[in-house]
C-alpha cells in the first residue's frame, strides 16, 4: 500500500459517497488510475463495504450504554453459546471478547433511560450464562470513532 491508497482511503473513510473524479483529483491521480486503485483495494478485502453514517440523534436516540458482562465460564461451549446470542439482537451495536475484569464489553444505544430498561430487559437479561452485568453510560462523545488511522506502516497490500 502506497501513500496514493492511504490518501484514498482517507477520503473514503470521510465521505465514501463522493464520485471518484472528486476522489482522484483530492490525491492527484488521473480518474482510470484511481477507480484501479479503489478496486483492487476492495479486491484485497482492505476495503471491507461502504455505508452511510447516520445522526443518531435524528434517528431519536440519545444514549450510550457501554455493558461489562462477565460469564459463568469461560468454557469454549459457553463462549460460543454467548456469542451466537449476541448476534439476534439489533440493539446491542458491538461486541468485544476483552482482557480485564469483564469477559466482553457491548455498546448499546437508546432513545432514553426508559428505553434502556426495554433493552435491559428485553435483550440483555436474556443472554445465555451471564454471571454479572454492569452499565456504564455515556455523558457525551469527546472523540466519537471516524474510521481507522491511515500510517505509512502497513504491510498487507492489494
Amino acid at each position: 500500500m502506497d501513500s496514493f491508497d492511504r490518501q484514498i482511503l482517507l477520503e473514503l473513510q470521510r465521505d465514501s459517497s463522493q464520485p471518484i473524479s472528486e476522489i482522484a483529483e483530492r490525491v492527484n491521480l488521473s480518474l482510470s488510475a484511481c477507480h484501479r486503485r479503489i478496486k483492487l483495494l476492495e479486491d484485497a478485502a482492505v476495503i471491507d463495504g461502504y455505508m452511510a453514517r447516520l445522526d443518531k440523534r435524528s434517528l431519536g436516540l440519545e444514549v450510550d450504554v457501554f455493558v461489562e458482562i462477565s460469564l459463568t465460564s469461560q468454557s469454549q461451549e459457553t463462549l460460543d453459546f454467548f456469542e451466537k446470542a449476541v448476534m439476534t439482537y439489533d440493539e446491542i451495536l458491538e461486541c468485544h471478547l476483552t482482557t480485564g475484569n469483564a469477559d466482553y464489553i457491548m455498546r448499546v444505544t437508546a432513545s432514553d433511560v426508559r428505553d434502556y430498561d426495554r433493552i435491559h430487559r428485553n435483550c440483555l437479561a436474556k443472554l445465555p450464562h451471564v454471571a454479572s452485568m454492569r452499565s456504564i453510560f455515556a455523558l457525551r462523545a469527546i472523540k466519537p470513532w471516524r474510521g481507522y488511522p491511515i500510517f505509512g506502516n502497513y504491510q498487507k497490500a492489494p
